[in-house]
């Protein structure tokens, strides 16, 4: 593939979901013109609303994306979707297990989705997510959901990259809050109890309440618990309400420009290392 990025970008910016994916392409490969491509989007970027879902694996996030995505384009929104899946031993590529749950929304032209392999990054997320979630921020995405792949209490990376942070859990796995607990419950901005239909529903909703009753709420935002049936759409629109509470608690007042200030500190810091480690051998 021979990269022409001034020409992938104007064509994206025009619309062309097919130079849009060239662009994603080039950046996650880390190919000669992405950072003049990125340079270029940077300036129209700033008006998509980021989404981060995440949870243990078969707590159903690949589901309620997929569901959340319906939602939204019923509001006239449009999404952007990047699921970050495990990376294949083999080809070192994503294993498109999000893809499949997906296929209702990837023939809906308002929705673009767009599957990366962790490529062994770790906390849950691939080192090109950023900026993907930039060039589909200047594509005119109103909203992007980022489903992690799922990889337990280490997978914090996503406060850092998302506006609001779903955490689900699910019932049965057990001591649901342990096997949750530390640095990832503290990340949550809306806490999904999804298969609320199983037994034991309910215990789980009573142990966040409890937990988060001895958390004192982060910067004025007490977290909302939800309770889904991601298989059949239950408390989707309730979920989608909460978030839009969220966005509209973050934007009263600093919070948002806070966390994207946050954000921008991060990624400056995470190019620098990026760029030392080319020299360490």
């Amino acid at each position: 593939m021979m990269a022409n990025p001034s020409q992938w970008v104007e064509e994206a910016l025009a619309g062309s979901v097919r130079a849009l994916a060239k662009l994603i392409t080039l950046v996650e490969n880390e190919m000669p013109g992405s950072t003049e491509a990125l340079q270029k989007l940077y300036p129209r970027t700033g008006r998509s609303y980021t989404i981060g879902i995440t949870g243990p694996p078969g707590s159903g996030k690949s589901t309620l994306t997929d569901k959340i995505t319906k939602e939204l384009r019923r509001r006239n929104f449009t999404v952007g979707i990047v699921a970050v899946d495990p990376t294949s031993p083999f080809s070192g590529g994503a294993l498109l297990g999000d893809r499949l749950r997906m296929q209702d929304v990837t023939s809906d032209e308002g929705v673009f989705v767009r599957s990366m392999a962790t490529r062994g990054a770790l906390g849950g997320l691939s080192r090109a997510t950023a900026a993907t979630i930039k060039i589909l921020d200047a594509f005119g995405k109103d909203f992007i959901l980022i489903e992690t792949v799922g990889v337990g209490q280490d997978e914090v990376d996503i406060v850092r990259t998302a506006d609001s942070t779903l955490l689900i859990s699910v019932p049965g796995l057990g001591d649901e809050i342990q096997a949750l607990k530390a640095g990832i419950m503290e990340i949550g901005d809306i806490f999904v109890v999804n298969k609320s239909d199983r037994e034991g529903a309910d215990r789980v909703v009573m142990e966040l309440s409890l937990m988060l009753d001895l958390s004192p709420p982060s910067r004025g935002w007490r977290p909302q618990i939800v309770k889904t049936v991601g298989t059949l759409g239950t408390g989707i629109p309730e979920l989608v309400e909460a978030i839009c509470e969220h966005r509209r608690f973050l934007e009263s007042g600093e919070g948002l420009k806070r966390k994207r200030n946050e954000r921008a500190r991060e990624e400056i810091i995470r190019l620098i290392e990026q760029e030392i480690s080319k020299y360490v051998h």
